[in-house]
């Protein structure tokens, strides 16, 4: 998912050039408070021109509810975003209330109903910490979780969220774990939070890595040249494929079998199903 400010033509009429497979409109933080009015109309405008999204969706993220700008941004509605990333949340309340605000705005303007997608970025307040729990069966347009070092730094008073090794510091560690296990026991898609030195992709890239393998099932860009090296990150490489697949045969060579032995390693059930989780992110990368 990258990120385009709202109020940038420039950047805007490059999106569609870009191999993301979604790009996050901003109305927040990437745009001066004096040109939000224009970042709304720009951001309209760009998504009632790009009504085919099979190759790219286009999400729109907007201020905090907790701000008087949340509602006047909700005019892109009329565009019919696949999504919003809402910022600054205390709890799956805050969903809930913008999926109430959605349902009137989408009969509104016509959209169908439930088409616009919920991400919340869940760990940028202090009580936020507390919630990551509280998502399981919100509402079913919640899409994903994703999480942000920035803001909770603010939130909490800190100078920094890393450590002098460049590690992030044990809170924010925190925060990154929780959003991960409370998108999974929401049962939705977990999405790394930005790596903020664009002009370092290999730090970018063992970042990457490092997420997919904890469980993540995407990124957030904030450069162009950041989406290439996060695609290749996150996609299962030759040996991975290759490994999953026989993996996958010899329980299939095996019915009943929770237990089978493959080059002299023991796999059981939990093995199959990350097998399996592999092969389908395969697939759905050949089409």
């Amino acid at each position: 998912m990258l990120f385009v400010p709202g109020d940038s033509e420039k950047k805007l009429s490059k999106g569609d050039e870009s191999p993301a497979d979604a790009l996050i409109l901003d109305l927040e933080d990437a745009v001066a408070p004096s040109r939000t009015q224009i970042a709304r109309g720009m951001v309209l405008d760009y998504l009632r021109s790009r009504t085919d999204r099979s190759k790219q969706q286009l999400w729109v993220r907007i201020n905090p509810l907790s701000t008087p700008a949340a509602l006047l941004d909700l005019v892109i509605v009329g565009g019919a975003p696949d999504g919003i990333v809402l910022p600054k949340v205390n709890s799956a309340q805050d969903v809930i209330q913008l999926s109430h605000y959605l349902e009137a705005l989408e009969v509104r303007e016509g959209v169908a109903q439930g088409a616009i997608r919920i991400v919340p970025v869940a760990t940028e307040t202090a009580p936020a910490m507390f919630n990551l729990g509280s998502y399981a069966n919100c509402s079913p347009r919640l899409a994903g979780l994703t999480w942000g070092a920035e803001d909770i730094a603010a939130a909490l008073g800190a100078s920094t969220n890393r450590r002098e090794n460049g590690e992030y510091d044990h809170v924010f560690q925190l925060a990154r774990a929780l959003c991960l296990t409370g998108a999974a026991a929401a049962g939705v898609q977990a999405i790394d939070t930005m790596y903020g030195d664009y002009k370092n992709p290999a730090g970018l890239e063992a970042d990457s890595k490092y997420a997919r393998r904890s469980g993540f099932t995407g990124k957030i860009a904030i450069h162009p040249a950041q989406v290439d090296v996060i695609n290749a990150a996150f996609s299962p490489s030759e040996d991975e494929i290759a490994w999953s697949k026989r993996v996958v045969d010899v329980f299939t060579q095996n019915p009943g079998l929770g237990t089978v032995g493959l080059d002299g390693k023991m796999l059981d059930m939990p093995h199959l199903k990350q097998a399996q989780s592999v092969l389908a992110l395969a697939a759905r990368f050949a089409k």
